[in-house]
């Protein structure tokens, strides 16, 4: 059904996997777009109560692939910057709950994702960074209140502004993710808390994941993050952006090349 992705159900399971394991997953628009379809598509299977959100192979995902917003594109420039707007809502609005498992890496927009889903469940040597900053671009795709509403305002702006890496206790203690676990275990404990989430009333569980979302979109509402793409239009069309941008991905690729 996807070319990023893969989908599947069992019972009232679902399940959504980030299929490029050996680019780490990457975000680019079509895997963007995907996701958005995926989460409409639960939506269409009224047996599915949970849906456990994964990376395949050794990482969550590597976040945005920024190739395939600043290459040609088959839609205007700020049609493909909104896609990751469009996919965070997309999941956080899906009927089911959903549960983001994550190993390895999660990296800005991947953090995006798994913010934007129920519950976090991450192994204890997981690591996040957020570097948009670093990049030259904002934090988009409603990254902002989405931190804001988990981590604080104060948290948000060090991590973003900083753009320094962070370890899954850190995260914990933040209060952005649910649990941590060894990383032995982290495939059954998510599949344990799914079944057991499934197991209660249809009406119950998504009455109560309604009544959240309501009460925190009240606090720290996602509805203004739709001039997100502005800022990343803006920023992949200012020349200093794009020097803090080129600037970064090299001095990752010597840091690649001097580690292998």
């Amino acid at each position: 059904m996807f070319e990023t992705l893969r989908t599947d159900i069992q019972g009232s399971l679902g399940h959504l996997t980030l299929d490029r394991p050996e680019k780490l997953n990457p975000l680019s628009t079509t895997a963007l777009t995907e996701l958005a379809a995926a989460a409409r598509w639960f939506d269409e299977q009224p047996e599915v109560k949970v849906v456990i959100v994964s990376g395949a192979g050794r990482a969550f995902s590597a976040g945005a692939d920024l190739g395939s917003f600043e290459g040609p594109q088959d839609v205007p420039m700020r049609e493909a910057a909104d896609r990751g707007r469009q996919m965070a809502d997309a999941l956080e609005n899906m009927r089911a709950l959903s549960i983001a498992s994550i190993r390895g890496w999660c990296v800005g927009g991947g953090l995006v994702l798994a913010a934007a889903c129920d519950l976090r469940v991450a192994t204890e040597d997981a690591r996040f960074s957020i570097p948009e900053v670093d990049l030259g671009i904002p934090l988009a795709w409603g990254g902002i209140p989405r931190l804001v509403r988990e981590i604080g305002p104060a948290l948000t702006k060090e991590l973003v502004l900083t753009c320094r890496p962070f370890d899954a206790a850190e995260a914990k203690a933040a209060g952005f993710l649910n649990r941590l676990v060894p990383a032995d275990e982290l495939d059954d404990t998510v599949m344990d808390l799914a079944r057991s989430l499934a197991s209660k009333a249809s009406h119950a569980l998504f009455a109560t994941k309604r009544h959240v979302n309501a009460v925190t979109d009240q606090m720290v509402g996602t509805m203004r993050s739709w001039s997100d793409a502005d800022g990343l239009v803006a920023a992949f069309n200012d020349a200093e952006c794009a020097t803090a941008r080129r600037d970064y991905l090299q001095a990752r690729r010597q840091a690649r090349r001097r580690d292998s």
